[in-house]
């Protein structure tokens, strides 16, 4: 866009705001119910995700006057990362017009709200997280656990570490250790390490850090007698820069810690200090702010006083960058929807059908302004993840750098697990399994 066409839309848009809410301009509005956490000890997460998540909804209200004429309106309401705070956010919102879905960043408060979207007919959306059977759409016809779930990232980082050693023969006789987070989301990946280190004949030794992880001496004293060529960090928290630097103290390498998916950002690697030079871990976005997208954010929406983050320091940081990225998947599955059921506030069934045509090839992603930050999607009525390739990331002390291409995860093995348990969790349930022609039936 040129200056003077984005000077004229910023005019424009700055107009529209001071005409009433009641008023025809924006009589159509579609509502993100944010069930965030910006205080507690996962706050660093929740305001960096949030506050990007926020920022782009804002640069499409200001410079696209919404989309297609839809104004995108949010509420917030504290969970403190919290279960039952965030149920209590949900049944506090539920009832608003026009939801489009719900985004609570939580595997717990995911898990959670299940069955409660799947009855309100509303998409739950979990951004590289989540259950990972619900992947499959033909049982969890309202859940999307989009770009990777816990199991695709599983087969990503292995993957990458055979690339590593010179392909996945090469694993045979390695030994990893895999230090989880003592909830739900850190036991979730137990079975399918196992699976893979039976697979490809590596040995796996897996290891239990109880909630926070402020203490892990006794941890990493196992891992330093086990010696083992790579560890794997499933943290969340104030658990990685405390595994990071008592990695350290015990003599172990951080260009051998490989983190998971929670365990990328800066606020994991910035309080470790030199004990996290040359820790990579996997991302399924970029950080940094020379993307077309996030400078326009810095431009229109900071610029005209409308950015969500206090230390604007944070722009363009994994979990900024993140929360941007679900911000454009959660905009494009409403202006997918929006061209089969009309430019209007759409149902959430209607939303849901949008995701389940979420097709965006690195073309899309280019003209978007994301060209770099991620790579594509490709969501279909019975794959609700999309392709789950990742990349992987590598602290240099004051910033991360890509150090890997893009790596798919072996759905030939997972997919077969992936529906074993979706079927299981569908004849307990009583649910029918859709099918194609189910897809395409929305209700409103």
């Amino acid at each position: 866009m040129s200056i003077s066409r984005l000077l004229k839309a910023t005019a424009v848009s700055a107009a529209l705001a001071l005409v009433p809410l009641a008023s025809s301009a924006f009589a159509d509005e579609q509502f993100f119910p944010l069930q965030s956490y910006r205080v507690g000890p996962y706050a660093a997460g929740g305001t960096g995700f949030f506050g990007g998540f926020i920022d782009y909804l804002n640069l499409i209200n200001i410079r696209d006057g919404g989309v297609n004429g839809v104004k995108l309106t949010w509420d917030e309401g504290e969970t403190q990362y919290e279960v039952e705070k965030g149920v209590e956010v949900y049944e506090r919102f539920k009832n608003r017009p026009g939801i489009a879905t719900w985004n609570p960043l939580s595997v717990g408060i995911a898990y959670a709200l299940i069955d409660r979207v799947s009855a309100d007919k509303v998409p739950l959306l979990t951004i590289n997280h989540g259950r990972t059977d619900s992947t499959d759409g033909r049982v969890f016809k309202y859940i999307f656990p989009l770009l990777l779930n816990p199991y695709s990232e599983t087969s990503g980082i292995v993957n990458y570490v055979a690339a590593k050693e010179g392909g996945l023969d090469k694993l045979k006789g390695k030994k990893i250790v895999v230090l989880y987070h003592g909830s739900p989301y850190g036991k979730e990946t137990i079975p399918i390490y196992e699976l893979l280190a039976k697979k490809y004949g590596f040995e796996v030794q897996q290891i239990e850090v109880p909630h926070p992880g402020n203490e892990q001496q006794a941890q990493w004293l196992t891992i330093r007698r086990a010696k083992p060529d790579y560890v794997v960090l499933r943290g969340w928290g104030v658990m990685n820069p405390v595994a990071l630097k008592t990695a350290q103290k015990t003599g172990f390498p951080a260009d051998r810690i490989i983190g998971n998916v929670w365990s990328n950002s800066e606020e994991d690697v910035i309080p470790a200090g030199d004990a996290a030079k040359g820790y990579t871990a996997i991302t399924t976005q970029a950080s940094g702010t020379e993307y077309p997208v996030l400078q326009e954010i810095q431009k229109v929406v900071y610029g005209g006083g409308k950015g969500n983050l206090e230390d604007q320091k944070r722009i363009g940081s994994v979990y900024h960058n993140l929360g941007v990225v679900n911000g454009i998947l959660n905009v494009e599955a409403i202006r997918i929807a929006q061209e089969k059921f009309g430019k209007r506030t759409l149902t959430g069934d209607e939303v849901r059908w949008g995701l389940e045509h979420l097709k965006l090839d690195p073309a899309r992603v280019e003209a978007l302004g994301a060209k770099g930050l991620f790579h594509s999607i490709n969501v279909t009525w019975d794959n609700h993840e999309g392709d789950g390739l990742v990349t992987f990331q590598q602290w240099d002390g004051t910033k991360w750098k890509v150090v890997s291409d893009w790596i798919a995860p072996d759905w030939a093995l997972l997919r077969p697990i992936i529906e074993k348990s979706s079927e299981a969790y569908a004849k307990e349930h009583g649910i029918t399994l859709r099918t194609a022609d189910d897809a395409d039936k929305v209700t409103n």
